[in-house]
């Protein structure tokens, strides 16, 4: 046992303490030390959610959107907490990261209109635009930073958009199909990316604008294939299921209102 004993001499308090009770002793201090360093350490280390590369596992190795660097999807970790705003760090991300996809169809596409020239670059990338300032829009409604307010073309945050404009306008370059299965694969990439986005909010606003933008992503998507097979090209899928991209190219052109 611990026995207390006040020593009249030095007017001190002495604590006898067995051997047998030390080490327990020392454990009961010293644990909520422990405990707090593990957690401030685990904080510090951890990695957020990543992101889910499961919708690449039916890419072949050999098909065509395996030889471009494919972004996609916004995850938590490049958010970042904007005070005062109604929004989730997911739904931050996700509107930030939409913002700069639709920048990257609209530099690629206006690319693509001087190598080759023609209406349908130039007139989808107009439209790219409108998406741009959509999601601008939204960004402004619940005041979260543009990230692409200062950025010119082919500069974008997110170092996957940056690999992937670079690799799509190196295969645009190379031929006239080439740029049109690169226009196609960016829109395959929106409406996959614009589906996740969709289902990770309940915002009306939200919605609607990622809806009409996915509407005009299956459309762009369409004159991309119509384009291809003009000049004797079957279109083939690069991102998204081969279902549902029959689905989309056997619908005709869908109308509705802009973003």
């Amino acid at each position: 046992m611990i026995i207390f004993r006040w020593n009249y001499v030095e007017g001190a308090m002495q604590i006898k303490v067995p051997p047998s009770l030390i080490r327990p002793l020392i454990i009961v201090v010293t644990s909520p030390f422990i405990l707090i360093v593990f957690f401030l350490l685990l904080d510090v280390f951890s990695i957020g959610p990543t992101k889910d590369t499961s919708v690449d596992a039916n890419i072949s190795k050999n098909s065509p959107a395996s030889m471009v660097a494919v972004a996609g999807r916004a995850t938590v970790g490049s958010a970042f907490n904007v005070p005062g705003t109604t929004l989730d760090q997911h739904e931050i991300a996700h509107m930030r990261y939409m913002r700069e996809e639709e920048k990257l169809a609209r530099d690629v596409y206006t690319i693509f209109s001087g190598y080759w020239g023609g209406a349908i670059f130039s007139q989808i990338a107009t439209a790219e635009q409108r998406h741009m300032n959509a999601v601008l829009g939204l960004l402004q409604r619940y005041g979260i930073p543009d990230p692409a307010a200062t950025a010119g073309p082919g500069q974008f945050t997110d170092s996957n958009l940056i690999s992937m404009y670079e690799t799509l306008v190196r295969k645009g370059a190379k031929s006239y199909a080439d740029a049109l299965s690169a226009g196609g694969l960016i829109e395959e990439v929106d409406i996959d990316d614009l589906d996740f986005a969709v289902s990770s909010t309940n915002r009306p606003d939200v919605i609607r604008v990622y809806n009409n933008i996915h509407r005009g992503s299956r459309n762009h998507l369409r004159s991309f294939a119509g384009a291809l097979a003009q000049i004797g090209i079957t279109y083939q899928p690069q991102k998204l299921g081969a279902a549902e991209v029959q689905v989309i190219l056997s619908s005709p052109m869908e109308n509705g209102p802009p973003p």
